[in-house]
């Protein structure tokens, strides 16, 4: 079977005790977090969210790209987020690489180099803080001062807050 196959079954299985179809759209608590796509983070558990709470975005890093400021611009203006958390984590993958030599792996292997940046750190607080002045910068987001920024330690659960100094 299949990861699909799997994912029908279980998908049917969730469907039958379907209750909460009547949630509205803005998330209740007005917050969008931005978290790593890392499968150790229960993005909703660890921050004691339930379902139709928050935007959760999630990708590699939990980096701010163009495309979490097209989604933050929408929570924003359109479904009513007034608050930005960032969650990054220790033991991130984003920290075993750099950029350039897995794009010149990919082009050595493929003959196409990546044009879009895989923006690896070196530190997870580093970046936390730099991706806070990069969303304070964004001038069409209406809540920009309303950040927050957390490291997750993967061994232990908890979350370390992040100053922006």
């Amino acid at each position: 079977m299949s990861r699909a196959d799997e994912f029908i079954e279980a998908n049917q299985q969730y469907a039958s005790a379907f209750t909460q179809g009547d949630l509205p759209m803005p998330p209740g608590r007005q917050v969008a977090v931005v978290a790593c796509m890392d499968a150790r983070l229960d993005v909703y558990r660890l921050l004691g969210l339930g379902l139709g709470e928050a935007h959760v975005i999630r990708n590699a890093g939990g980096v701010v790209t163009d495309d979490v400021v097209r989604s933050l611009l929408i929570s924003q203006r359109l479904l009513g987020t007034t608050e930005i958390v960032l969650i990054h984590h220790t033991d991130c993958g984003m920290l075993t690489f750099k950029d350039d030599a897995v794009k010149a792996d990919v082009e050595k292997e493929t003959g196409h180099r990546p044009a879009f940046a895989l923006d690896a750190f070196d530190d997870p607080y580093v970046d936390v803080r730099q991706s806070i002045r990069r969303l304070k910068a964004v001038p069409y987001l209406p809540n920009g001062d309303a950040i927050s920024g957390f490291v997750y330690n993967v061994g232990t659960g908890a979350l370390d807050p992040v100053s922006e100094a």
